[in-house]
């Protein structure tokens, strides 16, 4: 398709992000036990997607008097009301779906990481995302990647 990003896997190259996402997930068993699971799973990653795009567009306004708008939008209004309907969907285990890890967890976990960097106390009173988050810190190669990753400015 001429664009990236790319996977390369037995030969064959996939693109879109998402794609490229639920591929790895299947391949990890991450996608869910069961279809209900995965259509769980995918309903709430979904709806972060939306929420991801309103904190891009944010984060990209070149405007400074818009983008102080957008932010006292996102952060008093957008971001509580996600956060507050993401908090009753995860459980009190740490997990959105069921007792075990899914796609979901991993995609809140890598939005919130930069949603933090804006909102440092976002997470402030939400106890089970803050057990989701915690869980998905503990991963191995998740742990290892957040000890050994490079410094960036998001």
């Amino acid at each position: 398709m001429g664009q990236v990003p790319i996977l390369e896997f037995d030969g064959q190259v996939i693109c879109q992000s998402m794609a490229i996402a639920r591929f790895v997930a299947r391949e990890a068993g991450l996608l869910g036990k069961t279809l209900l699971d995965q259509a769980r799973a995918d309903m709430l990653l979904d709806g972060g997607i939306d929420v991801g795009k309103l904190f891009e567009e944010m984060v990209m306004e070149k405007d400074a008097s818009k983008k102080a708008e957008k932010k006292k939008e996102f952060g008093e209004k957008t971001l509580p009301q996600f956060l507050s309907l993401y908090e009753g969907f995860a459980g009190d285990n740490g997990y959105f779906v069921g007792y075990s890890l899914t796609w979901s967890d991993i995609a809140f976990f890598n939005m919130m990481d930069f949603i933090t960097a804006e909102f440092p106390s976002a997470l402030d009173g939400y106890c089970n995302l803050s057990k989701v988050i915690k869980i998905v810190k503990r991963v191995p190669g998740i742990a290892k990647w957040l000890k050994e990753r490079p410094i960036t400015d998001h």
